[in-house]
């Protein structure tokens, strides 16, 4: 199936962002990746094991559990140190609390039950509940995501708990700065079709890039125009800093990573760009990308924008000037113009897309809309 061929799109993530590139890519789409963060694991991690050497000898009442790649760390932290069985035995004596099914499915892998599970898989969920139940005098231990700040600790500390934090993993630099550099300028030019977020820190690092790039307002009104580039985040926590920034990304009702690329084909294959049918089948106009007949064409970045104003214009005369000023570079020679369209035939060679229509322009080919 090859439902997205033409279509870019950006991965932020670091975890798991070969699987989601496999899920695309078998659709047919073109992935850049772009880390925003990488993730740095706390195996050897001393305040970790001390933590954790510290609830075994003073057992909490409640354990949150808030991700299941963080519970399944702590746990081969504690083994690796020699702690794991003294930790599964006061796991069993604790009320389990889990940010959602994932964190739930991280404790059932190790042979545990939770008690109570945030459905919606926000921290604020957690935190209502048992703020509502009364923590004062009551032992919490919080096992932390990546970015370790979610106010749960805040939270139950002004309400009298005693809280022991435990951040088993950090987020670290960009594996790679420069391809983020590249994806944030990519998204203010339009030249790429969906850009997926699957971890709130994660988003506020490319949003944080952009600024630094000076392109800030462009990328968010690329994610605000219906024909721009689509902004996908794989839940409610992850979207909030792009809300915060006036972006409504697409989120999955389930936030789960397959259902995340679920939502994202189906929208793409929705949107799929300008459509118009022409004597020689649909061509379709992507963000970097055209399809004629289901078949992506070797366009050049001013054979791609020629094409463009031609489709918009829907079979109606274009100007030389009006071509000339949808090309990149800004040249001022109408000859430039010709040229794109001479540029734009040789690659379309054999389909007789572009008509000239003497002393007014040229035209595209359109039968009627797609």
């Amino acid at each position: 199936m090859a439902d997205l061929q033409g279509c870019r799109i950006v991965l932020t993530g670091q975890r798991r962002s070969a699987e989601l590139a496999a899920a695309l890519e078998r659709r047919g789409a073109t992935v850049d990746h772009a880390a925003t963060l990488s993730v740095v694991p706390h195996v050897d991690d001393a305040e970790l094991l001390t933590r954790t050497k510290e609830l075994i000898d003073s057992p909490p009442d409640s354990v949150i559990i808030t991700t299941g790649v963080g519970f399944t760390g702590w746990l081969e932290a504690a083994d690796a140190a020699g702690l794991a069985a003294p930790l599964l035995d006061l796991l069993r004596r604790a009320r389990l609390v889990a940010r959602g099914p994932k964190a739930r499915g991280s404790l059932q892998a190790a042979g545990l039950t939770a008690d109570w599970v945030a459905e919606s898989e926000t921290s604020a969920e957690i935190r209502d509940f048992l703020l509502t139940e009364g923590v004062a005098g009551r032992r919490i231990a919080v096992q932390h995501h990546g970015a370790g700040a979610d106010g749960l600790d805040e939270a139950f500390d002004e309400a009298g708990a005693d809280v022991c934090s435990l951040v088993v993993y950090r987020w670290g630099p960009a594996p790679d700065p420069a391809a983020v550099v590249e994806a944030v300028h990519r998204v203010a030019r339009k030249d790429c079709d969906a850009v997926t977020f699957t971890a709130a820190p994660g988003a506020v690092a490319f949003l944080d890039a952009a600024e630094r790039e000076g392109v800030l307002p462009a990328v968010v009104a690329a994610f605000a125009d219906p024909a721009g580039v689509l902004a996908a985040a794989v839940g409610d926590t992850t979207a909030k800093p792009l809300r915060d920034k006036g972006i409504e990304p697409l989120v999955p009702d389930r936030f789960r990573m397959g259902a995340l690329v679920r939502v994202l084909v189906a929208e793409l294959v929705e949107r799929r760009g300008l459509r118009v049918q022409t004597s020689a089948g649909e061509l379709r106009l992507l963000s970097g990308a055209a399809l004629l007949d289901g078949q992506v064409l070797a366009l050049s970045p001013a054979s791609l924008a020629v094409l463009r104003v031609l489709a918009e214009a829907g079979g109606a005369v274009v100007s030389r000037a009006d071509i000339l000023a949808s090309l990149p570079g800004g040249s001022s020679d109408l000859h430039a113009a010709e040229m794109a369209v001479s540029r734009l035939r040789e690659t379309t060679r054999g389909h007789d897309l572009v008509t000239t229509v003497v002393k007014r322009g040229y035209r595209l080919d359109v039968r009627r809309p797609a």
